[in-house]
């Protein structure tokens, strides 16, 4: 496994793609509410992404059709956006990437709309604890399953479970590269590969309420668990400098 390590020139580079998703998944959030459709809050953001001067990396990445993954209530991740009409009480996920001369950005949210149930408040509040938990917690010479077992270990005890079969991956001039970093541990934390500073990965926990067995819906991208309940996404583009990690995909 070959881990790219990052200049500091190549990290300023992902930076600027990393802000233009963080911009536009705040944009998108202010805008949202109930009566759009997922197509209009995709055309809303494939233009936000462009006027800022990126390339939507997603349109058209293996095939897929929008510029943003709309991940609706059940669906935990790649959404397609189609005509479905959002409510009051839903939740929704925005998955988006971005490339700006070369280089890939990459982020998401799940976020409420308008008033949601205490249950979807604590599932959107445990995918985005992990994240922001496994962040703070990263540190040169420990390993990528130690960052897995971080992520696993807080779902579990917020009472969730993890999405199996897809994970959080490496970033830089492709957009998705190696090392993988799923959301439960295979195998032993003392495992595997070490992190190390120029190192730049995204985290996305993907977090189910009461099994982590995904299925593939017809439109062949959208994925749910098969307990068929409510999931949430969360994710961050982070660069490891000076020791820790740093997020990339923040809006500033």
């Amino acid at each position: 496994m070959a881990i790219a390590i990052r200049k500091p020139d190549e990290i300023a580079k992902l930076r600027a793609a990393g802000e233009i998703v963080g911009k536009t998944l705040q944009y998108l959030q202010n805008l949202i509410k109930p009566g759009m459709t997922l197509k209009e809050i995709d055309t809303l953001g494939e233009a936000y992404v462009r006027e800022h001067g990126a390339i939507p990396s997603f349109k058209g990445l293996y095939g897929f059709t929008g510029s943003v993954c709309t991940s609706l209530n059940e669906v935990c991740i790649h959404g397609v956006p189609d005509d479905t009409v959002i409510k009051e009480g839903d939740i929704l996920g925005l998955d988006i990437g971005t490339k700006l001369d070369g280089y890939f950005g990459d982020a998401a949210i799940t976020m409420a709309v308008g008033k949601i149930s205490a249950q979807d408040e604590a599932l959107i509040a445990c995918s985005k604890g992990a994240l922001y938990h496994a962040i703070e917690n990263i540190k040169v010479g420990m390993r990528f399953k130690e960052l897995t077992k971080l992520l696993e270990d807080y779902i579990i005890n917020a009472g969730f479970v993890p999405l199996r079969d897809y994970c959080g991956h490496g970033i830089g001039t492709k957009p998705h590269d190696e090392p993988n970093i799923p959301n439960y541990l295979e195998g032993k934390p003392n495992q595997g590969p070490k992190i190390k500073n120029g190192m730049v990965f995204c985290l996305e926990p993907m977090v189910c309420q009461k099994s982590g067995q995904p299925l593939l819906l017809e439109d062949e991208w959208s994925v749910i668990s098969d307990d068929k309940l409510r999931s949430s996404h969360y994710e961050h583009q982070v660069a490891v400098v000076d020791g820790k990690a740093v997020i990339l995909t923040e809006a500033v």
